[in-house]
């Protein structure tokens, strides 16, 4: 059994390792682990630290709330200490902005990977950032206590850390408009019938049900598990016969593993 102790540990992420499971846990339950750049970084930096032998990742926050979002500081004059403020990135040229925005999402899109399935558990408050959090992961168990809310909009932003693409993907546009425009909340029950939350559970029962999600993904051999991912992340993309044509070759790739003939 591989140690228990963090193979990464700051800026409000702690990464540890268990076996075939790591998990990324958001420290700062004070601030109801709202998100700041440096948390973003440390995102970034544990999905490069992963192991090769990992196959789940689960994101769960400590306390209350997953994440309340975006630290209200990023709305001050001042910002983060050793941050450009909002009004400094939007005197940047093109580029330089679009750069520092791509790089605040790298701590999310790592979470998309092929080779991994993700599970974000989420209890309370997850807002903004915090929702696209949850949204980056592949799988969600949420408790009857949570709310989700894109809260960009009323700010006069947009939701530019990976989470539009999801959620139109899982509650569709119309939904998706609405929510992220009007800002309201969606609880558990919406949640699990849009397609939001995979399951809903009581908080006591949320670390047990994650795990036993994540024993159940790890009993399928991992090539069939990383083949079936990626057909499926690639799907609303290709048309019927593309998709047809990715499964044929997915099959073949698989048949020829398990016959031995493999390059």
């Amino acid at each position: 059994m591989t140690s228990l102790d963090p193979v990464h540990d700051k800026d409000g992420v702690r990464l540890t390792v268990e076996d075939a499971v790591a998990t990324v846990t958001l420290t700062n339950p004070a601030k109801r682990n709202a998100q700041s750049p440096a948390l973003w970084r440390a995102l970034s930096e544990a999905g490069r630290s992963l192991p090769g032998s990992v196959r789940v990742v689960v994101l769960r926050g400590e306390g209350l709330s997953f994440s309340a979002g975006l630290d209200r500081q990023a709305f001050t004059p001042e910002g983060f200490d050793g941050e450009p403020t909002f009004l400094d990135l939007a005197r940047e040229s093109d580029e330089a902005l679009d750069a520092a925005i791509a790089g605040y999402q790298e701590g999310f899109t790592w979470l998309r990977r092929n080779d991994i399935v993700s599970i974000a558990a989420v209890q309370g408050h997850a807002i903004g950032a915090g929702f696209q959090l949850a949204l980056a992961c592949d799988l969600r168990v949420v408790t009857p206590d949570v709310q989700f809310a894109m809260r960009e909009t009323g700010l006069g932003i947009v939701p530019d850390l990976t989470g539009t693409h999801p959620l139109v993907g899982l509650v569709g546009y119309a939904r998706a408009l609405e929510i992220c425009a009007t800002g309201r909340f969606v609880q558990a029950a919406e949640a699990e019938r849009t397609g939001l939350a995979n399951l809903v559970v009581d908080a006591d029962e949320l670390d047990a049900s994650v795990k036993d999600l994540a024993a159940a993904l790890l009993a399928a051999p991992r090539d069939a598990v990383i083949e079936t991912k990626a057909l499926l992340a690639g799907a609303a993309g290709r048309t019927f016969d593309e998709q047809r044509a990715a499964e044929r070759a997915s099959q073949a790739r698989r048949l020829r593993d398990l016959a031995g003939l493999a390059d």
